[in-house]
């Protein structure tokens, strides 16, 4: 079995890969949407949490996403304590599903923030999705509905993805100018998959 880890920065279109990848069978698993799932189901997590931050980061059974959000803004020693109350359950939970597809011959999975957490060092293989400043920036303002500066802003809050190109073994060009299939096929293909 190949593990392999799909990264790229916020807007660079790393959810369309994904999306590709299940299309040809291989199973995702989306770390962030796991995230996301855990933090409002993980008993340990909502027990950290509300130690740490009070109750209120919990309304009604639900985390407090705008709290939360305010809470670790441009606050980098919040935000790292946030990621180490939550990413040991998403890398267990990982783990486990990793080895429920055991059988695989490719399994893959999605993380915007795979070598700031390790994560990478549960994978074979990387592939940076690399997309082009101005295209994430246009597709973060659509998508989001917010301005040039706010998108501009939390993508340089993330690692550059020069760094993640060179930290990986493949780099999928997401420009819009060489086919999204062509490129995923021949990876697939220099992973033996077909």
């Amino acid at each position: 079995m190949i593990k392999l880890a799909i990264t790229g920065g916020i807007g660079s279109g790393k959810s369309v890969v994904s999306e590709i990848l299940r299309l040809y069978g291989i199973p995702v698993y989306i770390a962030d949407d796991e995230s996301k799932r855990l933090t409002e189901s993980s008993e340990e997590i909502r027990e950290k949490l509300t130690e740490k931050f009070g109750n209120d980061i919990y309304e009604g059974g639900k985390l407090n996403k705008p709290l939360l959000a305010s809470i670790i803004f441009n606050d980098k020693e919040k935000l790292k304590t946030v990621n180490s109350i939550i990413h040991p359950v998403v890398r267990a939970d990982l783990s486990e599903w990793l080895e429920s597809y055991a059988d695989s011959k490719i399994i893959a999975s999605e993380s915007a923030i795979l070598f700031e957490s390790g994560f990478n060092a549960m994978f074979d293989k990387v592939i940076t999705v690399y997309t082009p400043l101005e295209i994430r920036i246009k597709r973060i303002m659509s998508r989001n509905n917010t301005s040039y500066d706010n998108a501009k802003q939390r993508i340089e809050s993330q690692m550059p993805d020069e760094e993640k190109v060179k930290l990986s073994d493949f780099v999928i060009d997401n420009s819009g100018n060489i086919s999204l299939l062509q490129q995923i096929e021949s990876v697939l293909t220099k992973l033996n998959y077909f």
